[in-house]
């Protein structure tokens, strides 16, 4: 199982420079590929407590002082982007990363990017099938024939550069909706789940449905990525201790946009449980807590999520160090 990182670049803290926060994202990529994880994921936001908006840009310095660990988009925001600008993007990634780049293509949390960008709500799911199904045309070979309702049809145009990967990775991020995984499915797609709530087991059947559609399509069996919250430190009290106000910070202003509650102490604290969302803990409380969770799903990659709100610098560059030495090595031990 391939094991790495996502993140959206969170500045919550005012009294860090977005400049400041985007060189220290820097250094967690390198660091990341110096530990030897296999996955970093920046993903698109277009808030002032979020720095990236161009994760292609972010991922391409990345791509400059890295050699190994591979660069995705975690994600895109296809339904609001113009496909063929993220397929360049990414395979000029791809290209300067030397077959490194992938894209993860979801419809997005938060919605500032479609009044940004000129596209109604209204077409949410629409907007996101169709320039779903263009990205994949723009994959498939370099002149593109295509026809849409959103977008200028394409009428045998070339679209460069071409990637170094035949074809450029795509993966489908979904948050818990049956449509979108089956869907997913239907296209031979992998699929990243994010768990960042209630108890991973009650998604199971979403990994199940994924894998029972692509069969029905005649697809092999598609790749599966689990994405969650968490944080690893040299012990439980301290992981939660330094993950928790970040955590709340982030979760309470969503909330109050969203209408959920406050989040509480004792409710994080159940969330790190074995049977909880957040993957947090001691170095082996992490390691249990993966395993268990591929019993579950018998996925294909994990990627965590630590930078929720502004954290120390030197603690998540510690907590990247023990996820890359000490929590990855046991955990491929152990399934291998």
């Amino acid at each position: 199982m391939e094991l790495g990182l996502y993140t959206f670049g969170e500045r919550t803290d005012p009294a860090l420079t977005v400049e400041q926060r985007m060189a220290n994202l820097l250094d967690e990529i390198v660091l990341a590929d110096e530990v030897g994880l296999d996955v970093f994921g920046v993903g698109e936001h277009h808030r002032p407590d979020f720095t990236v908006s161009a994760p292609a840009v972010v991922l391409a310095a990345a791509a400059a002082r890295t050699s190994r660990i591979r660069l995705t988009s975690a994600v895109s925001v296809l339904s609001s982007d113009d496909p063929v600008r993220v397929f360049q993007d990414f395979a000029t990634l791809d290209l300067l990363s030397h077959g490194r780049a992938e894209i993860m293509a979801g419809r997005g949390s938060f919605v500032e990017s479609f009044p940004l960008f000129g596209y109604s709500l209204d077409d949410y799911d629409e907007l996101f099938s169709e320039h779903l199904a263009l990205l994949l045309e723009l994959r498939r070979g370099e002149v593109v024939h295509w026809q849409g309702k959103h977008r200028t049809s394409i009428d045998g145009r070339g679209v460069y550069p071409r990637p170094v990967q035949d074809p450029l990775p795509v993966w489908v991020a979904v948050g818990g909706s049956p449509q979108s995984v089956a869907r997913a499915g239907a296209l031979g797609l992998p699929m990243a789940l994010a768990i960042i709530g209630g108890q991973p087991a009650r998604f199971a059947p979403f990994a199940e449905l994924h894998r029972k559609v692509a069969s029905e399509y005649g697809h092999e069996r598609p790749l599966l990525s689990i994405n969650s919250h968490g944080f690893i430190a040299d012990d439980t009290r301290t992981a939660i201790d330094t993950a928790f106000p970040a955590h709340k910070v982030v979760m309470d202003q969503i909330g109050r946009e969203r209408g959920w509650p406050p989040m509480t102490r004792a409710q994080f604290e159940a969330g790190a449980t074995l049977e909880g969302h957040n993957v947090i803990g001691s170095p082996e409380q992490v390691i249990e807590k993966i395993l268990y969770q591929h019993q579950l799903f018998q996925h294909d990659r994990f990627l965590l999520q630590m930078s929720v709100g502004t954290l120390p610098h030197d603690a998540l560059m510690h907590a990247i160090e023990l996820y890359g030495t000490v929590v990855a090595p046991a955990v491929r031990k152990a399934l291998s």
